[in-house]
Formats: C-alpha cells, structure tokens, sequence
C-alpha cells in the first residue's frame, strides 16, 4: 500500500559506524606499515556520527536529519583504510590482503555474530512465527554481509510493503562497507604488484590509485544522482551508490594534502565549517529530502573537510590540526567523545534491535521511551566491547597467524546462520505448508445478509484459519503480470476468460481494485465475458499527485500509466462494464481527491457504458497475517480500530447522493467491518481476510464473489451485457434436508417409465432413489449425490431440472454452468465412478424417445476417479451420423488434478449468433471443445440445440463408458464419496446489440 510520506531515508535507514582498521597488535615481530599517528578527533567524529543515528531512531524532534551519520562513517572508512593499505604498500611493497582481512575479522565479526546470535535468540521468544522466518532470513543475509541488497529487494517490492521492520535493518551499512573491502583492497593489492618495479614506489603507486579512486568516484557519484531519481531504495541502500563516499575518503588519503601551506585561520575555518554544515545537516534534513543524492554532496564533503583541518604537517613536530588551540579538532578530541567513539562501533550493533524488538513485544513508543532505550543499549554495547571486542582485537595468539584470524571470521559467520536456519526451519514446521490453498474448494459466500459465509444451519466454527498465515501471506490474485510494477507506465494485453468473446468487463484501478480479479473473472466467465484487467501497483485512479515510496519520488509513471488506460478504452472495444476500484487516502484532502476523480470520471463516462466503483476496504495498518500467527487460538486478538481503518470516501459519498451522475457504488464493507463495531476483524468465519496490512486475501475475495456479483448485478452488471437469469440454485439449507422440489425431481429405479432403456440405456449398475442417503444438501451450501452400497446392491441419485425450456432466444446464447466438486476418491476404490452433469433435450420427455436426435450435453464428465474430465455433444442418428454415435462428439480429456474434492466451474454455452452458431466447452472459464453447426446439417442442428434442454446432475456406478475406461464396480470400490455442487445457474442473452 503506498503511503502519503515519500520514502528517502526511512526509520531503519541508518549508517554503519566505519571500525578504525584494525592495527599490527603487540609483539607482532613482522615487518609492516608505519603506524599513523592516532587521531583522537576522528574518534570524536565517530561519536557524533553514532549519536546522530541514534537520536534519529528515537525519533528526537528537530534530529530527523540523524541519518546522515552514514556519509561520516563511510568517509572515515575510505579515508582510514585507503591510508592503511597505501602506506603498506609504499613501505614494503606489497599488500598481505590475508593480515587485512584477519584484521578486518577479528575486528568486526565476533561482535557481530554477538548481536546476531543474540537476535536470533531473542526474535525467537518476542516476536510472533510469520515475523520470526523473515528474521532469521535477516540473520543469514546480516551473517553474509549481503543484508543491504535483501532489504533492497524488500524496499522495492510493492508486494512486500506493510511487513514490520527488521532488528537487522542497520546491518546493511555494514554489508555495503565490507563489499567495499572485498573490492578495494584487492584493487589497491593489484596496483601495488604492478607499480612494485617501480624506482620510488610511492610515486609509482599514489598516481594510479589517485586516478582510479576519482574514476570509481565520479563514476558511482553520476549512478547514485541517476538511482535518486529513479528508485531511492536502491539509491540509499546500494553498494555501488555509496563508492563515492568511500572514494571522497580515500582521496583524502591518496592526495598530499599535508604538504599545503596556508594561515592556520583557514585551517580552522575548514573544519568548523565542516562542523556546523554536519549539524545543519542534521537538524534540516528528513524524510522528505531526496537522498542520497546532490543532499549527500554536503555531510560527505562536510566530513572530508573536519577530517582534512586536522591533518597533521609535513614535519614531525608541526603541530596537528586537531590540537590547535580553537580548532574543532580540540573539541573533538576530548574525552567524552573518545569514549563514545571507542564504543561506537557496538553501540551501533545493538541500539536498533533493542529497539525494534522492544516495539515488537510493547508496540510503539514515544520518542522519550526510544531515547532510553536508545541510552539502555550502552549496556550491552559496553560488554560486548570489553568482553568481546577488544580481548579478540589484541589477542597475540590470533595475530601470530593470519589464518586464525580468518578462522575466526568464519566462525563467527557460521554460527549465527545455522542457528537461524535451525530456528527458521523449526518456525516453518510450526506454520505449515506454504503451498497455495484451494480457493475451489472454500466454503461458499454469502450473496447477502450480515454473514460473510452462507449460513445454512451451523455457523464455520472450530478448526484452522484459512488461508494459514503463511499462505495468506501468498494470496494473490492469479492474474500473473497484470499488476503492473510501479516503473511500468502501460498494461500488458490482459484478458482473461473468453478472451475471444466480443463483450467484456473491465477491472481499473490500483491494487485494491486488484484484489477483486477472482470475483471479477467469475461474473465474466458465467456470462461469457472477457475479462480485461488494467490495473498498477500504487497509483491511484482519481487524477492526484503522489509520491511513490518504493521510487522514492514523484509518481510520474502513475500518470503516464493512467493516460494509457483511459485511451486504451476510449480506442478499443466497447465494454458491457467497468468496475473501478482505488485505495482512498492517497490525501487527506478531500476535496482533492474529489477533484481528481472528476478528471478520470470525465472520459470513463464518455464512453456510455456502466460504471461501477468497489468502496476500499478497511485498511489494518498491520502486518495482519504475522499477528494471527501469534494468536491462532485467538485470532479475535488481532482485530483493528475501525475508525483508523475506515476514511471518508468522498466518491462513494458521491456516488449514493446522485451527484456523480454515470457512476454506482457497491460496497462489501459492512461483512468486514460492521459500523457498529468500534474494531474490525482480521478473521471471520475461519477466513483468514488480510494478506499484509492493507489488501485482502484471493480466498476472502473468492468468498465474497457471491455477494460482490449480486450487488454488480444490481449496479448494472445485468443489463450491460443483455444477460437474462433462466435458473440460478445455490443449495442452501439444513444439512440432511431436500433440494428445493419447485426446481428439481428425482429420478428413481434404473430406467425412465415404462423402461425404454434399461439401465439408463448405458448399462449403468445403481438403482436411483429420491433418498436422503443419496441426494440431499451438506448445510454448507452445497448438494451431495452419494453412491452408497447396501447387501451387495449400489445406490445413488439422479435430479433432474423441473424447466426443460432451457434454450437459447434466436440468434443468442445459452450459457449453464456450475460449480461442482468430484468425488475424492481414485484407484482401485474409485472403480466404476460416474459423475456426470448434462442435458437432455426436452422432447425426451414426451414418451422419453427419440434419442440423440433431441439433443444431450455433458457439460462434464468424469471416470474412475480419473484426473480427467471431459465433454460430449450427442445429436443425429444412432451408429453413426453427423455425431458419430453412439460416442458423439467429444472432446479430449483435460486435465485436471484439483478436480477431486475442490470446487471447479463447467460450463456449455450454445451461441446461435450468425457467424458463431457452436456449442462450447469451459472448464474454469477457459474454453477446451467446441462443436461448429457447419459440421451437420440445420436440422439436426436445430434439433438437438434449439428446441429446450432440461439439466440432470447425477453419480451413476458402472456402465459402458467406465468399462471402456478399463474399469467396473468392484469388491474395492468404496461406497459413500459424494460429488458435490455448489451452485448450478442457467442464463440466456439476446443477439449481440439487442441490450443496448
């Protein structure tokens, strides 16, 4: 859900203290670079870079500018270990790149597998399951030092937006500062080897790395200005954005900067300007600034410029900036910012996961309760420090060979990654499976009434909630790459259901018009609709200015994408109707956002078809699925505020007055949050609503597709696309109890009076009854036909439609559907199994002859628990003729492995329209047969398709098409799996044009 402050730096962007390189240690014995002096003002630089972050993640007022104590760190890192490695090289010719990187581990890992391990442990017991396998993932990338470019894939992703901050967040400065270790030092170790002929190394060297450190510089300067404008995450997050900074440092190294003369005046108003421009910094920057970018130019050289005051002179007893009497050196130099300094480095490492964790245990706090947390973490800090830092730091047994120190970096990577991947691994087993759930197979929704399930007896109570919060975190619509990212600026061809058909609907809008894609292909697919989905992540309908935060900036692809849309349906084919749907608080400011519907309204309304806007959904403004994972006995206790979630939606306000003429409004809002309640659910009736903390799950939208297409019907929906509802049965009633007998009868025994064709005419082996046994409704929206076995005998039921007028009107369609699940049972115990759903022609009826010539077609069919359905036209004459009976014309198997147990939609719709005039097949309103008029003559055409049809549903056992399957009722086949059927609609539409 995109959100109303543009996202530069946000709260967890922070910098990464630079270590001061590690040094020989005592009694080393080996031949190395001279020592620099030390510099107690850049230690004091650290501490004011440390204190800056921290004051601004404790949310100090007037400090939101902290955050620039990231270009310190990295400044002091080139500069410090640029000089290192130049002077190794310049003193003994070469760089032993395995003493720097034992240096560099012994240094920095240890302390921070601390943290780590310490994360992990603690992310265990404070936060909540879903949360805890994103932290461990955090751990292993931390561990790994590539933390900064998993959080770049998070930032970027719109999908991923709505999940809680990491404790390892501050990690990606450290990741970014040991990727340029990895990188520089082996440069400077190369330039080294080929200037080590040379007769004065030193001048051999110091030009090329000069040259190559203001190439690299330059270079990654001109990309952070280009990833600034165009994706701030990567901008601020990045490696290679962030080189300059490192580059401005080394310069400073690589430059003679202490052989300059000057009055010590300018000395000293370098670096109190470097000063105050850190401090102005800090107290004029925010969230708003575009950062990194030209903002970066000033802390960065502001940095360089303190470090360069205090460069000591050419000679040795010249006195050093930092001392000079009213230098900013002095100032820094003093003791209380030497011992925040000397801790900066673990103050760093634990101040945000004490903070974060803390949240995640307490929820929010204040910026005084941040800032003690913030001063609490000295604790920790100081022993890690003492306990851990500096006995590694100076241990003579780890300096005597490289490769201990080597060792122990790697150790101190293993153990935090196998400890997270234990823990994360663990958390998984406790959450389950992550593969999608079957949204075919949910209960069925309310299409009206206060409940969000079809109440038909006894309330969905007790038992999982579905989707599971790991799979909730998965359910997204299935419209693949039709949610177009946020650098997209036009829509992919995106049609689904019958794609060829000359009528669509149109879905339009952000993501929360998104979020209706299943509903939508549903009410498509039964009307045999195509359906065209335009639709962006992040960018709202109405005509406003926003910043995007995954970009960082203005949303200029929002506008351009949205151009796009409106002249694709102003050009393209007329739509039977438009449903438009958009997240309402893009701005606060009503009258705006009015305004700026008004300017999209004006050329949807143009095009004079229906418009139907979805009122937005309550927003949680939390992570709803990682909460219900910490409450799965009590998912009531993550229910959210009502008013915070709810905002005033001007166009449905609009829409309801009739002062936005052309334009409906349907909502669903009072299932999900009744405005009785002072909260709203995140679960109802065992459904699992919220993906994250703004979008509904695809199962929450599937449930509520009954009563979504209800209230489009009522909107206009009908009428658009000339459809006339014939028959529509949802089988809803107490468990146990009858279909409705005004709708449909049984029949019973094993033939049609007076037996013209015994056992059905298919050699069939069940008696069929009108027993409750056989047929009757589940209480849960759904009747069940079950095949039972009693001494030997099979039994089962067949219901037939009392209407066999169902045709279609000259020159129009016939479309019947339903939504059916099959019998869960396959191998040797699904032997002889026939579910069928069909039609025959209503002149059977008058005597029950005259077979094929009256018409008959499965819709679906399905055998021996076969993965398989499949469907038939049957017509003409027996042995032979225009449909090759008895076999008629049928199509190939289809697959289709979740059509045991789980709910999928058959169709047939006969179009007699001029230039159509086919019968076709659907499954899940895809089409797989068809059968054309020209391949008979008219008259057994019209015979067969245009005189009435009546429906049967019906599960027989045995018979001459399970036999030619390879299969019979047997000893192993298992009584009692019913076929299932969720709704069963018939619909009939004019020829093309006769609706408008």
């Amino acid at each position: 859900m995109p959100t109303l402050a543009p996202s530069a730096p946000r709260s967890g962007s922070s910098a990464a203290p630079a270590p001061p390189p590690g040094d020989p240690g005592p009694g080393s014995g080996r031949a190395g670079p001279r020592r620099p002096a030390f510099r107690p003002d850049i230690e004091g630089l650290r501490a004011f870079a440390v204190l800056s972050v921290l004051a601004f993640h404790a949310s100090v007022p007037a400090l939101a500018g902290g955050f620039v104590g990231v270009d310190v760190f990295f400044v002091i890192s080139g500069y410090l270990i640029t000089g290192l490695l130049v002077r190794e090289a310049v003193t003994t010719g070469r760089i032993r790149l395995g003493e720097f990187f034992a240096r560099r581990a012994r240094r920095l890992l240890p302390s921070a597998a601390v943290v780590l391990v310490a994360v992990a442990v603690a992310g265990a017991w404070l936060t909540v399951p879903l949360r805890r396998t994103g932290l461990e993932n955090d751990v292993v990338a931390a561990a790994l030092s590539v933390a900064n470019w998993r959080f770049v894939q998070q930032r970027t992703d719109y999908l991923a937006a709505g999940q809680d901050e990491s404790p390892l967040l501050h990690f990606w400065s450290l990741a970014v500062e040991e990727q340029f270790y990895l990188c520089w030092a082996p440069l400077l170790a190369l330039l080294a080897v080929l200037a080590a002929r040379a007769a004065r190394r030193g001048r051999a060297l110091r030009p090329a790395a000069l040259a190559l450190t203001a190439l690299l510089t330059l270079g990654s300067f001109a990309l952070s200005l280009g990833w600034t404008g165009d994706s701030v995450s990567l901008a601020y997050l990045g490696t290679p954005s962030r080189v300059w900074q490192f580059g401005t440092g080394a310069l400073l190294a690589l430059l003679p900067w202490h052989l300059l003369r000057g009055p010590r005046a300018l000395r000293l108003l370098c670096g109190w300007a470097g000063a105050a421009a850190l401090v102005w910094c800090v107290l004029r920057y925010d969230a708003s600034t575009p950062y990194p970018g030209y903002a970066a130019l000033v802390p960065t050289l502001a940095t360089a410029a303190v470090i360069l005051s205090g460069t000591p002179g050419r000679r040795p007893d010249e006195e050093a900036g930092y001392r000079a009497g009213a230098g900013v050196g002095r100032l820094l130099a003093m003791r209380a910012p030497g011992a925040v300094g000397r801790l900066s480095y673990t103050l760093y490492l634990w101040h945000w996961p004490v903070l974060v964790l803390a949240e995640a245990r307490f929820g929010h706090l204040g910026w005084p309760a941040r800032t003690a947390l913030m001063v609490a973490s000295v604790l920790p800090a100081a022993a890690t420090a003492r306990w851990v830092e500096r006995p590694l730091r100076h241990s003579r047994t780890l300096f005597e060979l490289p490769r201990r120190g080597l060792s122990l970096g790697l150790a101190a990577v293993l153990v935090p990654v196998v400890l997270a991947l234990v823990v994360g691994t663990t958390t998984l087993h406790l959450l389950g499976p992550a593969s999608p759930v079957d949204v075919k197979g949910l209960p069925p929704g309310a299409a009206a009434g206060p409940t969000l399930l079809a109440r038909t007896g006894t309330p969905l109570t007790g038992g999982p909630v579905v989707p599971s919060p790991v799979q909730a975190r998965q359910s997204f619509p299935p419209d693949g790459a039709c949610e177009v990212a946020p650098p997209v600026t036009s829509s992919p061809p995106c049609l689904f259901g019958a794609a060829d058909s000359a009528h669509r609907v149109v879905l339009l809008g952000d993501s929360h018009a998104g979020q209706w894609f299943s509903p939508l292909l549903s009410l498509a697919a039964k009307r045999g609709w195509a359906l065209q989905e335009l639709v962006k992540q992040g960018c709202p309908l109405p005509e406003i200015p926003v910043v995007n935060p995954q970009l960082g900036r203005t949303y200029h692809e929002c506008d351009s994408w949205r151009a796009d849309s409106l002249a694709r349906l102003r050009e393209g084919p007329k739509p039977e109707l438009i449903v438009i749907g958009s997240l309402n608080r893009y701005t606060d400011d009503q009258r705006l956002l009015l305004r700026g519907w008004e300017k999209t309204l004006k050329p949807l309304r143009a095009l004079g078809v229906p418009v139907v806007y979805i009122e937005d959904t309550p927003v949680p403004g939390t992570d709803v699925p990682a909460c219900v994972s910490g409450h799965l006995t009590d998912p009531a206790a993550c229910a959210f505020d009502a008013r915070k979630a709810r905002w005033p939606d001007p166009l449905a306000r609009g829409a309801a007055a009739g002062t936005l003429p052309g334009v409906r409004t349907v909502e669903v809002n009072s299932v999900l949050c009744p405005a009785a309640r002072p909260v709203c659910p995140a679960v109802l009736d065992r459904i699992l609503l919220y993906r994250d903390d703004a979008h509904l799950t695809d199962a929450a939208a599937v449930v509520l597709a009954p009563r979504l297409e209800r209230l489009l019907m009522g909107a206009g929906a009908p009428a658009a696309g000339g459809w006339t509802r014939l028959l529509h049965e949802e089988f809803d009633g107490p468990a146990g109890s009858r279909p409705a007998a005004s709708r449909w009868s049984y029949d019973r025994g094993t033939c049609y009076p007076g037996c013209p064709a015994p056992q059905w005419g298919t050699g069939e082996t069940e008696t069929m009854t009108d027993s409750t046994d056989n047929v009757r409704l589940d209480g849960k929206g759904a009747l069940e036909i079950v095949p039972t076995r009693r001494e030997g005998r099979w039994y089962s039921g067949r219901i037939e439609s009392r209407r066999s007028d169902f045709a279609p009107p000259p020159g129009g369609v016939l479309r019947i559907e339903a939504s059916i699940a099959l019998p869960d049972v396959t191998g040797p115990a699904a032997g002889g199994y026939w579910p069928a759903f069909w039609t025959l022609g209503a002149g059977l009826r008058d005597g029950y002859t005259g077979w094929p010539g009256i018409g008959e077609l499965d819709v679906m069919e399905s055998v021996n628990g076969r993965d398989a359905v499949f469907g038939t036209m049957h017509c003409g004459t027996l042995d032979g003729g225009p449909c090759k009976e008895p076999m008629g014309l049928s199509s190939p198997r289809q697959k289709c492995s979740g059509c045991r147990g789980a709910f999928h939609s058959y169709a047939v719709e006969v179009d007699t329209a001029p230039g159509a005039r086919e019968v076709r097949w659907y499954l899940d309103g895809r089409v797989y047969h068809r059968v054309k008029a020209s391949g008979m003559d008219a008259a057994t055409w019209e015979r067969a398709v245009t005189r009435g049809q009546f429906l049967i549903l019906n599960v027989a056992m045995g018979g001459a098409l399970p036999a030619a399957d390879g299969a019979a009722p047997g000893p192993a086949t298992e009584p009692g799996h019913p076929m299932r059927v969720a709704e069963v609609s018939v619909s009939a539409r004019g020829p093309a044009g006769s609706s408008r």
